[in-house]
């Protein structure tokens, strides 16, 4: 849900683009077709960060839209779009005024209403992305999990480690895709049949 100059819309990301639908009306009132995965699978939500709209699809890339009032001729601004930013089922996330995700590689820093490129790093590879208690928890589609400290100066990992007897996988496709989630002060981890959970207070 996004509070848009025009009024309240619901933003979500479709298999052929993103689209911005008027709360009120149900009327689509916009669409910006540049993120539509070359896959047929458009998978991250997008995210509302410092009035821009982030979406990114697998295989094309990601940018960022600014919302317009309704009187405008164009609903939407394209601030800009890159094949290199994150694009992972996982998601990205924001702290401050910048943007933090995976690609199929590595886990990137970027500034939320520019695309400008802070750092990168291999991390864990493609991954999950939570933020609580001002930490990044990432959850790898290898399964390992890191602790990241969030910052624009480059990549500080608090550690790292892969959950004990995880489920056995029948298919190179069968990755570690469900996100970490904090809750309580534990930190919950789910791949297919089993859920661990960690006291990370």
């Amino acid at each position: 849900m996004v509070e848009a100059p025009g009024g309240k819309q619901y933003v979500q990301l479709l298999r052929k683009g993103l689209a911005g639908v008027d709360a009120r009306s149900g009327r689509q009132v916009w669409k910006w077709n540049k993120s539509v995965s070359k896959y047929g699978a458009n998978i991250p939500s997008p995210l509302l960060a410092d009035g821009v709209v982030y979406a990114a699809a697998a295989g094309t890339g990601g940018g960022a839209v600014r919302l317009k009032p309704a009187a405008d001729a164009a609903p939407f601004e394209e601030l800009y779009f890159e094949s290199k930013l994150p694009t992972a089922i996982g998601g990205t996330v924001q702290v401050g005024p910048y943007l933090y995700g995976t690609t199929a590689q590595s886990l990137l820093c970027f500034e939320a209403t520019t695309g400008k490129l802070k750092w990168e790093d291999r991390s864990i590879g493609a991954s999950s992305l939570y933020h609580a208690g001002g930490l990044l928890f990432l959850r790898g589609e290898n399964g390992a999990v890191a602790l990241v400290e969030p910052s624009p100066d480059g990549y500080r990992e608090k550690g790292r480690f892969s959950p004990a007897e995880a489920p056995a996988k029948s298919s190179p496709m069968e990755k570690s895709w469900a996100y970490p989630v904090v809750a309580n002060g534990n930190l919950y981890l789910r791949d297919h049949g089993t859920l661990w959970c960690y006291a990370v207070r």
